[in-house]
């Protein structure tokens, strides 16, 4: 069964982002040359992304462009090679480079993504595809840099579960910049 992981930048108060979806935040400290490394070696995986609609868009605005491609080149070639899954109901097509649109139940459709076989799938941002997953058990790990700043409000990227989620730490890193990276899994 292929590994399902959620990642996250979040706030010191637990916002993945702002009251407006801004993030701009997240991209403090990223002339850390570990960190940099750090998000090199991530994006340089074979793993598949998964996204909600407006994570897609904003991700697929970005990432195939000049700009993405001078400022952080092996990011943006992770980014355009890697396989991606984008779940939708409102979407017609997927231009983005390696996607899949998918417009049917979530849950179901995840699980049968996890029962294929292939690499490891990651879902970056997409708050109300994490939640809902949560809810019903189907993510098993939730990575998250704890980024050095308040917000006072946003949105939690568990917004909406309807139980409480009990996790395991199982990882950390510090790095210079003040980011912490925090691995967990769900509790048995």
């Amino acid at each position: 069964m292929r590994k399902l992981i959620a990642f996250n930048h979040v706030t010191l108060d637990g916002y993945f982002v702002g009251p407006s979806g801004d993030f701009s935040w997240a991209h403090k400290g990223n002339d850390d040359l570990e960190f940099s490394a750090f998000v090199a070696q991530n994006a340089s995986g074979d793993g598949q992304l998964l996204f909600g609609r407006v994570t897609y868009e904003l991700m697929a605005s970005y990432w195939p462009t000049a700009i993405a491609d001078k400022h952080d080149p092996a990011v943006a070639t992770g980014m355009n090679s890697m396989s991606k899954v984008v779940f939708s109901r409102s979407l017609t097509h997927a231009s983005w480079n390696n996607t899949k649109l998918i417009k049917g139940d979530l849950v179901s459709e995840v699980r049968k993504l996890k029962s294929e076989h292939g690499p490891g799938m990651t879902i970056l941002g997409s708050g109300s595809i994490i939640a809902q997953l949560a809810s019903q058990h189907v993510i098993d790990e939730y990575q998250m840099i704890l980024d050095p700043v308040a917000l006072g409000k946003g949105r939690s990227m568990f917004e909406g579960i309807q139980e409480q989620l009990n996790l395991n730490l199982t990882k950390t890193r510090i790095f210079s910049n003040g980011k912490v990276y925090l691995c967990y899994e769900p509790a048995a």
